[in-house]
């Protein structure tokens, strides 16, 4: 940190035997759930996360301690080192204090980073216009739309941001979300409610929370998975047709499956039928990726005809087997037999590299390379807009795009969709200098790009 912005004198106060009890319930209130589940200590924390971020969660808990009035005299820490040992500091030093004093721990959206001086910060709990933050060294890999939780303070003309900073996913920010609407409203409610600053200082323990129990979650568990806790590796199962097999002949037979839903001419939705008694799915023990129709039902996968062949997709090597099953039983002689490409999201983002490899080793130069990437972008992304997207409540970013929640909801996946891009590891890589604003504009959202 900073030395204008210098605490060790105040860590050093927190030795003294006043303030220990009261730093410790503090702690407790942030960590006491964590470590009472798993039967650990702060410093096994450690082990998992590494010091840089158990420094920033011990940073959370002071500066919240900080905020905080105790019974008794003296009521609170800055103000008792300020009357004894203010003097040692200096003017700076003892605004940032003050300002500490008096903060209020938020979750922002960042935008409009300038590496190595400021950014904008839009603060998603309290509302407002975005506001300037002068900072140096975090601004070097902040990303455009990255959510942080943390204190945004005036100190002498300029808002900074204090040292007890968390990176929040959008499972985190739900999580933040869901846990202050039932706090300070209705859990269940769409919108959070407004909640006022000496509120949101008493709920800090929350994001300290939310964000630990999203990251321990990520640690422990696979990467990715489906809702039956399959890891996700994407097949596509291929089914020749049988000579003089017509793809009316397999429609028939397909529509006799009560899991398929048909969709189209030639596409089916293959549903989850009602578990039967004692035949429950596992439940995903991590953040899960699956998809579900408009009236509930999970859709294990899909079914498709393609001139000679039927097509089936599942996102598991547990679904694609259940469905090659479902498919071979009600069809029999009809389709022979298939034949099955499965990748998993290791490779795909190992063939990606291996693409910008060769790329950057032919005669093709860097700039049609890009050109290139960036017209399949733009034809994959313009197929998306019709199509149903998880974050959108299952709707096409069209459909959703025609109501006011839906905005903003809109809004809120192109920027997920941007923040993604925009932290490839190569700044240069044709996937990083990827642009969405035709589709800010294409979809009427482009006032909500703030």
């Amino acid at each position: 940190m900073p030395t204008s912005h210098d605490l060790r004198g105040l860590m050093k106060f927190l030795a003294r035997d006043e303030w220990r009890e009261c730093f410790e319930a503090v702690f407790n209130e942030h960590f006491g759930p964590v470590l009472d589940e798993g039967e650990g200590d702060f410093e096994d924390l450690a082990e998992v996360l590494g010091d840089h971020w158990t420094n920033a969660l011990w940073g959370c808990v002071f500066e919240d301690f900080l905020t905080q009035d105790f019974e008794g005299e003296p009521t609170n820490m800055v103000d008792e080192y300020l009357k004894r040992r203010g003097w040692k500091e200096s003017a700076q030093s003892r605004a940032y204090m003050v300002a500490l004093r008096t903060s209020v721990m938020s979750l922002y959206e960042v935008s409009d980073v300038v590496p190595g001086t400021s950014f904008m910060a839009r603060d998603l709990i309290r509302g407002g216009e975005p506001i300037a933050v002068s900072e140096g060294t975090a601004t070097k890999t902040l990303k455009q739309w990255d959510r942080l939780a943390a204190r945004i303070v005036p100190v002498m003309g300029k808002n900074v941001m204090a040292g007890g900073v968390l990176p929040f996913t959008p499972q985190a920010t739900e999580t933040l979300f869901d846990g202050l609407r039932g706090l300070f409203g209705k859990r269940n409610a769409k919108k959070l409610p407004a909640i006022k600053d000496d509120e949101l200082q008493a709920a800090a323990f929350m994001f300290t929370l939310s964000w630990l129990f999203d990251t321990l979650g990520r640690v422990a568990g696979p990467r990715l998975q489906n809702t039956d806790g399959d890891e996700i590796a994407f097949h596509n199962v291929r089914f020749p047709l049988g000579s003089a097999v017509r793809q009316e002949d397999i429609a028939a037979r397909l529509n006799d499956i009560s899991a398929l839903s048909q969709a189209d001419a030639k596409f089916w939705n293959w549903l989850e039928e009602t578990p039967k008694s004692g035949n429950k799915t596992k439940a995903a023990a991590a953040p899960s990726m699956d998809t579900t129709m408009d009236d509930g039902p999970l859709v294990l996968g899909n079914v498709e005809l393609k001139g000679r062949f039927l097509y089936l997709s599942a996102n598991s090597a547990a679904r694609a087997a259940r469905g090659t099953a479902l498919i071979q039983q009600a069809l029999g002689d009809l389709v022979r037999a298939p034949l099955t490409e499965i990748r998993t999201v290791d490779q795909m983002l190992a063939e990606e590299a291996r693409g910008g490899a060769e790329t950057s080793g032919s005669s093709i130069t860097p700039e049609i390379a890009e050109q290139k990437v960036h017209e399949y972008l733009d034809r994959h992304y313009l197929e998306t807009l019709d199509q149903p997207v998880k974050m959108l409540g299952n709707k096409t970013p069209r459909q959703a795009a025609k109501t006011p929640a839906g905005r903003q909801k809109v809004a809120d996946w192109l920027k997920y969709m941007e923040n993604q891009t925009a932290k490839q590891p190569d700044p240069t890589h044709p996937m990083a200098t990827y642009s969405f604003e035709w589709m800010w504009k294409e979809l009427g959202v482009r006032d909500l790009r703030r």
